[in-house]
């Protein structure tokens, strides 16, 4: 005990000295039209716009007494895919040689709902994309690269605080009755069935300048709901945004600003935004998916809340974890300023035969042994959540299966006997770890990370553990490690779906039916962190493990291209067709319509689609950018007029925040279109000006 306690203070010591950090963000906007939203697998719901831009924010961490480095992204997207990271490696190499690899590069999906599919690489999780989507892959990619090159050139000395604040009314358990499946003694030690702890660390310069902020908080970015058709960062995004601008200033434009300020993801399986809970669609009476209370006909189960619509809800949230956030910023911060390490591995998760772990005694039963499964979907995947229901009439906790259905599977791939075996009391509804065409539905192996950052340990997971999940595994970390502090970063680098525990497995929801490598996933999980974390302590080497294969010579895609644009009869595009009143005040919307191209036609990254500018000089027809599409007060809508002409319309909006200084405005929309002939070509067009009063 001695000597690990030492070593420990004589690293602190050393290394006190020794951390950099550099900071970037950029944009990362998928395409923003025609292209369907990744997270509740909805079929009909594809873009029509942006009410919030995508970001990715990254943060290059340096140990100078050891060269070694660590990157962490925190990405604006449902989550992070194999093929985006083995992209964005190859692109850094190019620059950097070997300093950025597999084993040191961390890719964090936020998990907001609300953003462009399509690049995931596995077949299930792009087949309500209608398959891949190369801009969404490639904008992803690019403004990755963008953000760690930034950050890369950007690297300063500075020390790192932690801190931590209790925030309530933020999230709710949509599963509760999966939750109450885990041992009472287990429960007992929390005062939650989620965590309502938010933790930060901030990065601060000699100077005390702050470089950069992570906050991780437990919540699902589901404010925005299944019926949204604009690419949204949802709560976290925006509570990026908001803490963004207060430290850069309030009129830094989204993106654009030096300091960084990331709210990540964690442990969010089973956690819900929607704060008022499970009611009819319909009726408003309190629903369960299991035991439905819904009568009147196609009447949906749902959560929602605590606003009004998604707009506000979402808006609440972020407001929330700002609020917090801030307050814990200008607290006193616990100094973790420390030595720099990082190991991954990749594990091949149904080849994998472990020790269970007690969460009672906290122990792993050395005389016991499980092991992984098959990558398999239950029925109960397919009724969705109360934060997205699903189609057909599929409840959560189905255990039982059904002969239709089982017929239907086994047309897709058949599972084996012992599958059916290893999974239970799942009931199969899609092997999707059998099924080949037209290539792997879902990953049977997986990326796992841990990173030491000084005093905080922080475990980079291949998908979305439930509350308690998180828990174990943090607890298993910290005993192992010594950390004082250990934090879960979810969704990175591979999307492997849901980790629930063994004992909320039993249940089968919507979190343990989607708990692809069957009841002891967690289990897997909790030896392989724990290997990490004695091996990163020894300073050890680990076999790199199988790499996962390549399919991206044989992707497909049913996305249909634009084929060209027409503006109608008498006009150009550019033009405004509806134009904004002469006068308006705080609170008041204001709109205006304009002859448009297809969205998909060109990213414009860094350059909007939509933008309100104010006239600085009249004599010299000055005007300044005041707010662009990636601003919560902004809306750019775009729809078709007819596809057989190829003519379309985009709608620009602007809800005048209070505070707006007086003086002339007008709206400003670029786009690009494509000539029937062949050959893409830029316009823009402006509104009349209009007075803010």
């Amino acid at each position: 005990m001695w000597s690990r306690l030492a070593w420990w203070v004589l690293c602190c010591i050393c290394a006190s000295e020794a951390l950099r950090v550099g900071v970037g963000i950029a944009d990362v906007t998928g395409p923003p039209a025609e292209i369907g939203f990744m997270g509740y697998a909805h079929l009909e719901q594809s873009g029509h716009g942006i009410h919030l831009r995508q970001f990715a924010r990254a943060f290059v961490l340096e140990d100078e007494s050891n060269s070694t480095r660590v990157v962490y992204v925190s990405v604006d997207a449902a989550m992070m895919g194999i093929g985006v990271r083995r992209e964005v490696i190859k692109r850094l190499q190019k620059r950097y040689g070997d300093l950025y690899n597999d084993g040191n590069v961390i890719l964090s999906g936020t998990h907001t709902h609300s953003t462009p599919g399509g690049f995931l690489l596995d077949f299930l999780f792009d087949l309500s994309i209608l398959g891949f989507v190369k801009e969404t892959y490639v904008a992803y990619i690019t403004g990755i690269v963008k953000s760690i090159v930034t950050a890369h050139n950007n690297i300063v000395p500075v020390r790192m605080e932690y801190g931590e604040a209790e925030l309530l009314n933020a999230n709710i358990n949509r599963s509760p009755s999966s939750y109450l499946r885990n041992p009472p003694e287990e429960r007992e030690k929390y005062k939650y069935d989620v965590d309502k702890t938010l933790a930060q660390i901030r990065f601060v310069t000699p100077e005390n300048e702050i470089v950069g902020v992570i906050n991780w908080f437990a919540v699902h970015p589901t404010s925005m709901n299944n019926t949204n058709r604009l690419i949204s960062s949802d709560n976290v995004g925006y509570a990026s945004i908001l803490m963004e601008k207060e430290l850069n200033g309030n009129n830094t434009l989204p993106g654009k600003g030096r300091i960084v300020c990331a709210f990540a993801s964690t442990n969010l399986g089973d956690v819900s935004p929607n704060t008022r809970g499970p009611h009819c669609e319909f009726s408003g009476k309190p629903c369960d998916q299991e035991k439905l209370l819904c009568k009147l006909h196609k009447e949906r189960c749902f959560a929602s809340g605590p606003g009004r619509d998604m707009f506000e809800s979402t808006k609440i949230i972020a407001t929330k974890l700002f609020d917090t956030a801030m307050k814990v910023l200008k607290g006193p911060g616990e100094d973790l300023t420390g030595p720099v390490g990082v190991i991954h591995q990749f594990v091949e998760m149904p080849t994998q035969e472990v020790s269970p772990y007690d969460p009672v005694t906290e122990t792993f039963n050395a005389s016991a042994k499980v092991s992984g499964c098959y990558p398999a979907m239950g029925y109960s995947f397919a009724a969705g959540t109360t934060d997205g229901p699903g189609a057909f009439d599929f409840t959560q906790g189905t255990t039982s299966s059904n002969p239709l259905w089982n017929a239907v599977r086994d047309f897709i791939a058949e599972p084996t006997a012992e599958d059916i075996q290893c999974q239970k009391p799942k009931p199969i509804l899609l092997a999707t770890g059998r099924a080949k065409f037209p290539y792997e539905w879902q990953p049977k192996i997986v990326s796992c990370t841990m990173a030491r950052i000084g005093g905080l340990f922080m475990a980079a997971v291949p998908g979305e553990f439930t509350t308690m999940s998180g828990r174990r595994l943090r607890s298993v970390v910290a005993k192992s490690s010594g950390a004082r502090r250990v934090v879960v970063a979810g969704l990175s680098n591979v999307y492997s779906d849901y980790i629930a525990t063994p004992e909320e497995y039993q249940a089968q929801r919507y979190e343990a039916a989607s708990t692809i490598y069957g009841p002891h996933t967690l289990d897997i999980y909790l030896n392989k962190y724990v290997e990490l974390t004695n091996a990163l302590l020894q300073g050890s080497k680990l076999d790199p493990g199988p790499q996962p294969p390549d399919f991206s010579e044989q992707l497909i895609t049913l996305v249909p291209p634009v084929l060209w644009d027409s503006a109608p009869w008498g006009h150009e595009f550019g033009d405004c067709l509806k134009q904004p009143q002469k006068q308006y005040s705080y609170g008041d919307i204001v709109a205006a319509t304009f002859v448009s191209g297809h969205p998909r036609n060109s990213e414009r990254h860094g350059r909007w689609y939509a933008a309100v500018e104010r006239l600085e000089s009249e004599q010299d027809d000055a005007w300044t950018v005041v707010a662009t599409d990636a601003d919560w007060e902004t809306k750019y809508i775009w729809q078709r007029s007819s596809k057989i002409l190829g003519t379309s319309k985009a709608e620009i909006e602007w809800e005048i925040p209070v505070g707006t200084p007086p003086g002339t405005y007008r709206l400003h929309h670029y786009g690009n279109y494509k000539y029937i002939l062949g050959g893409i070509y830029p316009y823009h067009g402006f509104s009349d000006s209009f007075e803010v009063t």
